[in-house]
């Protein structure tokens, strides 16, 4: 790695803008540094914008039909690359090998929804609405006849703020759809982990997107700021905290921008004493400690209803005894290292805050038998966690899974919709009534029923509730094609 300062890259062209202060960034596994990142270059965002806005009146002026061409060629060259792309993601975020593939396959699953833009962006018509008699009739009845219709137009010049924990798949979310509706996009990718949404970028041009259409300016809350207050900017998609989604979401809506934020989450998931008991322990497993826990979607609490714990836990403890922890492409991994040393210290706090609360603790990720160097924290299971500790109220992000008891079904759906989060929820259970009274009554945005982690394919909204998200349109789905466009409804009448 050389010690140069990433360049951002705006108009198809690299630009050179290091600012005045940078990130160091790590491979979390060995702590070797990887990268170095802009963090307020605020001319560069001018650029940025600039270049996004110079390209925005041929490019809404291209059919639908030719934007997405560039998707379909983009769609096989990331298919081409994306060994490539998850070799990166290893190095770059400390995923295993087998997560960094699944994750670059579902920013796949996103182009591939963005094609569907000729679909999802058309509008709607209802010819003679209504009659006119003024000015003159028709020869036979009544007057002039009107037709009325409401179609999708582009926003303008969007904007991406996207999280470290995916950095290929979820500016897929985003730029792709964004541009196949005929806006131009500029993409701020954590300073974090920016080299894979750089290179994702640069594969972009290779697919013939013009200049201005796409670009990508790294930095921190400077070059945000000044992209959310951007008089050029129209719409502003962020994926990340709760804290920084709340006062994104009000700066960029007291500018006057359409905004989503997807923000923060706490996870409940229930098992009840009738499920499957393979399929619970192996879908908790995942869910708690898939991408090391560095996921909107991770499960990070449990609720045993009734004697579900008397099984539940043990054969839980056994299975997460038994995980290998380690480099993420080292043979046999099963979880890697947390992001950075800011996340591993985090992470460490909350375990020692847990067992302070007095939980008890079953497995303790701060003894674990880890790698020396990097940012590795093992497996932690907290039991007898109560509503009021903090373990049970706040995101961890890490691996960390708190469990609770409950005596029946309404009091552990008591305990979910406690939460200030809504992201997802999930229940282990062979009973059809108790599904029925979870899906009637629970409060989260996405639901899973003996599933571990109810991630929605592209074709679906990821649509968190309460401060899970700020905004009315989500990501993905319709909503995504709805989300970048605007109504702009036309009435007729031929004299």
């Amino acid at each position: 790695m050389s010690n140069e300062v990433l360049q951002h890259l705006i108009a198809g062209k690299p630009h050179d803008d290091p600012g005045t202060t940078q990130r160091t960034n790590i491979d979390p596994a060995t702590g070797e540094t990887v990268s170095i990142a802009p963090l307020d270059a605020v001319a560069a965002a001018d650029a940025a914008v600039a270049a996004a806005r110079a390209a925005f009146g041929p490019w809404s002026q291209t059919p639908v039909g030719d934007r997405i061409q560039h998707l379909f060629r983009y769609k096989a060259i990331l298919e081409e690359h994306a060994d490539e792309l998850a070799a990166g993601l290893v190095k770059e975020h400390g995923k295993t090998h087998a997560e960094s593939v699944g994750s670059v396959r579902r920013g796949i699953d996103c182009i591939e929804h963005a094609c569907a833009a000729p679909v999802l962006t058309m509008g709607r018509t209802l010819p003679q609405i209504a009659v006119s008699s003024s000015f003159c009739r028709t020869e036979d009845e009544g007057g002039v006849g009107i037709d009325s219709s409401a179609d999708r137009v582009p926003l303008g010049v969007c904007v991406g703020i996207t999280p470290f924990n995916f950095p290929v798949m979820v500016p897929m979310w985003m730029w792709p759809m964004a541009v196949a509706c005929g806006n131009t996009f500029v993409l701020k990718p954590s300073e974090k982990d920016p080299i894979s949404a750089l290179r994702t970028t640069e594969l972009a041009h290779e697919a013939g997107f013009p200049p201005g259409v796409i670009n990508l300016v790294h930095g921190g809350a400077p070059v945000v700021n000044r992209l959310i207050e951007h008089d050029d900017v129209a719409a502003v998609s962020f994926v990340g905290s709760t804290r920084a989604g709340a006062a994104i979401y009000a700066n960029a809506a007291a500018h006057g921008k359409r905004v989503q934020c997807m923000a923060g989450a706490k996870n409940f998931s229930i098992i009840m004493p009738d499920a499957n008991r393979e399929a619970a322990v192996d879908g908790i497993f995942g869910s708690a400690f898939g991408n090391t826990g560095q996921r909107c979607l991770a499960g990070s609490v449990v609720v045993c209803v009734g004697d579900a714990g008397e099984w539940f836990v043990p054969a839980l403890v056994e299975r997460t005894r038994a995980l290998k922890v380690g480099a993420g492409d080292a043979p046999g991994t099963e979880m890697g290292p947390l992001q950075d040393p800011e996340s591993k210290a985090r992470v460490l706090d909350y375990i020692g805050i847990g067992e302070a609360e007095g939980a008890d603790l079953l497995i303790d990720g701060r003894s674990a038998e880890v790698p020396a160097a990097g940012c590795f924290v093992g497996p932690t299971i907290l039991d007898r966690v109560t509503p009021s500790m903090r373990v049970a109220q706040e995101e961890i992000f890490g691996p960390v899974l708190s469990v609770m008891h409950a005596g029946s079904l309404e009091e552990a759906i008591g305990f979910v919709n406690a939460s200030e989060y809504g992201n997802m929820s999930v229940i282990f259970t062979d009973s059809g009534h108790a599904v029925r009274k979870f899906e009637r009554t629970v409060e989260a945005g996405m639901l899973g029923v003996n599933v571990g982690v109810p991630a929605p394919m592209a074709a679906f909204p990821f649509s968190g509730w309460k401060k899970s998200f700020f905004g009315d349109l989500h990501a993905n789905g319709e909503d995504g094609a709805r989300f970048f466009t605007k109504s702009r409804v036309m009435v007729r009448r031929w004299i």
